[in-house]
């Protein structure tokens, strides 16, 4: 094994990603080296190559960015037990601490210490990543490699659309970014009766209504109201707020039914205001979703593509990594649905 390697790295404080030969990293105790096959790229990986806001605020450049991959362990740490070399693996993004109350009270997915793989430490755009033994979780032969790349987002929209009961339920979801696509299919896998999705973005939503939407509503258009009233609905059971649109999500409240439940997974722009009346007075729950339940998640995602969920239909452009600025800029441009790069050479 060499000792540099190939990574995609926030090398300055601007736009832009560049592919550099950074040190080969080494496992420390209860880690292990991971040799990558696939890597997605991720809205957070966008927002790093745009070098935004939040992005600003939370990257130190020289940081290998990625957190959704799939691989093979080369090497383990003193003290990893349960894993060998050659196991194929995916792992969660979110390394938490052990030590805090949630982590100490089985609720680690809100533990408040959180370091994130290609944030926080370097990440998996690269042709190794190391990552805590305790955060990896295995992939099935019969699991296609360019399928568990995206894992990590799959969790995102699993942990969100399974946060209540869905079975005969009416579903409004804004926003069709990928996570939002494949909560649709999610909602009407598990039952759902009516799901419903919005956006602004055609393509986008023509690929949530092939993953199960059975309406996609372009609010340049047509509105939720004029759907509502076509399908009789009295409102909506279940709100999935995924746009970050400040716009969207008080849409979703004026539409939701009394007492329904709603999960906020959009990051919404700071200042972000609500129609109050809308919550209290239809005592609506809201819940905000971060991440993944660690590890039932990836649990109940694993069971659902070994079972039919057609999460392939998510996956619009598997590339090799040597194009990865036409990935970049299939996500700015939103004509796509996951983008997947092989760091192999075999597509």
């Amino acid at each position: 094994m060499s000792q540099t390697m190939r990574a995609l790295v926030k090398r300055e404080a601007a736009e832009g990603i560049w592919m550099e030969e950074v040190p080969t990293p080494s496992p420390g105790t209860n880690e292990v080296l991971i040799k990558v096959e696939k890597t997605a790229i991720c809205g957070t990986d966008l927002h790093i190559y745009l070098w935004d806001e939040w992005s600003q605020r939370n990257i130190e450049p020289g940081r290998v960015i990625g957190h959704e991959f799939v691989g093979c362990i080369e090497q383990l740490g003193d003290g990893v037990t349960g894993y060998e070399v050659g196991d194929r693996v995916s792992a969660e993004g979110h390394i938490v601490c052990g030590h805090c109350r949630n982590c100490r009270a089985g609720q680690p997915h809100v533990c408040a210490n959180t370091i994130g793989i290609g944030v926080n430490r370097d990440g998996a755009f690269a042709e190794y990543v190391v990552t805590p033994a305790s955060n990896l979780w295995p992939i099935p032969d019969e699991i296609a490699p360019e399928l568990a790349a995206f894992f990590d987002p799959f969790g995102n929209a699993a942990h969100c659309a399974l946060q209540f009961d869905l079975v005969g339920e009416d579903v409004l979801i804004t926003g069709a970014g990928p996570i939002g696509i494949i909560a649709a299919g999610i909602c009407r896998h598990v039952g759902a009766r009516h799901v419903i999705i919005t956006d602004v973005n055609d393509y986008r939503l023509n690929l949530a209504r092939n993953m199960g939407a059975t309406r996609t509503i372009n609010v340049k258009r047509d509105s939720i109201a004029h759907v509502v009233e076509e399908l009789g609905l009295d409102g909506f059971d279940i709100g999935l707020e995924m746009s970050g649109n400040a716009t969207a999500f008080n849409d979703l409240l004026h539409h939701m039914y009394h007492g329904g439940k709603v999960a906020l997974l959009g990051l919404l722009p700071d200042g972000t205001g609500c129609d109050w009346e809308q919550i209290i007075f239809k005592g609506l729950e809201l819940h905000g979703i971060y991440g993944r339940r660690m590890y039932e998640t990836w649990y109940k995602m694993t069971q659902m593509v070994l079972t039919g969920f057609p999460l392939r239909r998510a996956l619009t452009h598997h590339i090799p990594i040597e194009n990865y600025e036409h990935g970049f800029e299939l996500m700015k441009d939103g004509e796509c649905g996951k983008v997947v790069c092989d760091w192999t050479g075999v597509i």
